[in-house]
């Protein structure tokens, strides 16, 4: 910690103290690398077949382009897992912050195995991206324990367009990615019920 100490009476010097300090910003900036690729690193998914399972899934209708490909990308690789499109309930909702009422309404309906909430958030001028992401995930871990139904928590926060694009059109298709979590989720709250 660094803080500044007054200097002598009537200067107008004041002097820094360090109370501790970094061994260098090398291992600093190894750990942030490491952190960056650990993110990128998921799980194989787990090949579950999705014949009798049931999901909700809820989508914010804000950034519609990027939030209809997350969902066209979680509900194919649901398809693909044998799930039928009957199976599948798409409740839309204005922004990313009504997700969690919506996921609740569905987890407390009964009717369904696990719950995907899909939203993007991008960084404005403020950091209202970061308050509302960080709302909606308590919000959404709280439906999935208090009604004991999965919740996949799909609101994806970035700091600009191309990140989003990265995360949802591009090399890293977190909207598969979700559909994998919801998948093995839904099987282990089918065993454990």
């Amino acid at each position: 910690m660094v803080g500044p100490r007054p200097g002598k009476q009537g200067s107008d010097r004041t002097e820094t103290r360090v109370f501790y300090r970094l061994p260098s910003a090398r291992p600093l900036r190894m750990a942030c690398l490491s952190f960056f690729r650990m993110s990128l690193d998921a799980p194989q998914p787990l090949s579950v077949p999705g014949a009798g399972l049931r999901f909700g899934l809820v989508a914010a209708r804000f950034n519609p382009a990027l939030v209809d490909a997350l969902a066209a990308r979680a509900t194919a690789t649901l398809g693909a897992a044998g799930v039928p499109p009957a199976s599948i309930e798409i409740i839309r909702v204005p922004g990313s912050h009504e997700v969690p009422w919506a996921a609740q309404r569905l987890a407390a309906s009964g009717r369904f195995h696990a719950i995907i909430a899909l939203g993007v958030l991008i960084a404005g001028d403020t950091n209202h991206h970061e308050m509302v992401g960080d709302a909606v995930a308590h919000a959404l871990m709280r439906v999935s324990l208090d009604t004991r139904v999965p919740v996949i928590n799909g609101v994806i926060v970035v700091n600009n367009r191309e990140q989003a694009e990265a995360r949802v059109t591009g090399t890293h298709d977190r909207g598969a990615e979700f559909a994998a979590a919801a998948l093995e989720m839904a099987a282990l709250h089918q065993t454990l019920s």
